[in-house]
């Protein structure tokens, strides 16, 4: 067991990506505005986030390729081709360097009086420097490990909170096995279920599992990893929207900021409350702030047919160009909303085809051989490709909503 923990990798990696600012404030408004009753939004993401990650990993390890890779290859007719890598660049490489700048404001979200005298942030400087030294480091195994530390420190952070509350455990296995929608809400289970099932993830799940793994003894490791690493981001997104449940319960507020959420808690887990939550949106947003610029370079690298390494100068230019745009945005204060509608818009679409290709090209015994997708998986694959089109869907109305 000690030795399978050892393992633990790639997996990791998509959960400490999944689990950034974004999905700690979805979390935590969820909880404050419906209680305990959204928890099986959670779960659900959990299921199908795994189911389509183990194939991202198995493409890695069985396939040799990364989903950048197989989506230039696979197809033959030229402008499907074409709008494939147009589509790629458009919501992964754009769409994360929009995004970056979220990542990284939000790891300092806990520390804003920290910056009270400054013009610049200072600690935004810093999580910027920490992150590029570790991608620029081009060490496979530093970047994997950071981020297995940083995970450790958002579920110690988050699950200690979660279970000092006390909460009412047969309330929660109520909520979590027995789907309930409350008026209102749906748009509220779509971002529960849209911050975990990301198409950015896929790209950097297979890529990193090549990097990592071969083979059948490679696969069983990677499963095992899949199932750990993301069934444990869950466990911490759970946990988040516990903590807010209990905090804001019978309460009447609402949670418009950092402010307000550690305010709640005072009372209920003392003093150093506020810092220890804070930690956690630090250790969630430096965790995003390596991913994001790390899975943009293995998905625009691949995509564009580019022989890549950790090391190699396009490789770097690409999470370059996301950081720094990330690190001065965040700077200067600055939106770019029309960069992020069109990022949602190019996600929302990328997300369905994506999940499809995967079901496609891991039937492909050309490619799997004796690996490929068995009548159980394709089901559950249909299944996500259909949740995921409709998240697709939703994402896009709402980018053009705000137009």
């Amino acid at each position: 067991m000690l030795n399978k923990l050892k393992q633990l990798g790639p997996g990791v990696m998509v959960a400490a990506a999944f689990i950034g600012p974004g999905t700690v404030t979805t979390a935590t408004i969820a909880g404050a505005g419906y209680g305990y009753t959204l928890l099986w939004a959670i779960l659900f993401s959990i299921v199908a986030t795994i189911i389509l990650q183990e194939m991202s990993a198995r493409l890695g390890v069985i396939g040799g390729m990364g989903v950048g890779e197989a989506l230039r290859d696979k197809p033959k007719i030229p402008i499907i081709k074409v709008g494939v890598i147009v589509l790629v660049i458009g919501a992964i490489l754009v769409g994360n360097a929009a995004y970056e700048a979220g990542n990284i404001t939000g790891a300092v979200l806990g520390f804003e009086d920290f910056g009270n005298n400054y013009t610049i942030n200072p600690l935004i400087i810093l999580i910027g420097v920490v992150a590029f030294g570790l991608l620029y480091s081009g060490q496979y195994k530093i970047i994997e490990r950071s981020l297995i530390a940083l995970v450790s420190i958002m579920g110690i952070v988050f699950l200690v909170s979660a279970i000092m509350l006390q909460p009412d455990l047969g309330q929660i296995a109520s909520n979590l096995f027995i789907p309930k929608l409350p008026k209102d809400a749906s748009l509220m289970v779509v971002g529960l279920i849209g911050t975990t099932v990301v198409p950015y993830n896929l790209f950097l799940h297979a890529s990193s599992s090549k990097e990592k793994w071969s083979g059948q003894d490679g696969l069983n490791l990677s499963r095992w990893d899949t199932v750990i690493s993301i069934t444990l981001g869950g466990i911490i997104t759970m946990a988040i929207l516990i903590t807010a449940a209990v905090a804001f319960e019978n309460s009447g507020k609402t949670v418009n900021s950092f402010g307000d959420l550690s305010s709640q808690l005072g009372p209920l887990l003392g003093n150093w409350s506020t810092n220890f939550i804070a930690f956690g949106f630090l250790a969630a947003g430096l965790s995003s702030s390596v991913t994001a610029p790390l899975a943009a370079a293995y998905a625009t690298s691949e995509v564009l047919g580019w022989k890549h390494n950790l090391k190699g100068k396009r490789f770097r230019f690409v999470w370059a160009f996301v950081l720094i745009l990330g690190i001065i945005f965040s700077s200067l204060g600055f939106k770019p909303t029309a960069v992020i509608l069109f990022a949602q818009v190019a996600n929302g679409l990328l997300l369905p085809i994506i999940a499809g290709f995967l079901v496609w090209i891991m039937n492909d015994k050309r490619i799997m051989g004796q690996y490929s997708n068995s009548t159980t998986v394709n089901v559950l694959g249909v299944i996500v490709i259909l949740i995921t089109l409709g998240l697709g869907v939703k994402s896009i109305l709402s980018a053009l909503g705000k137009l």
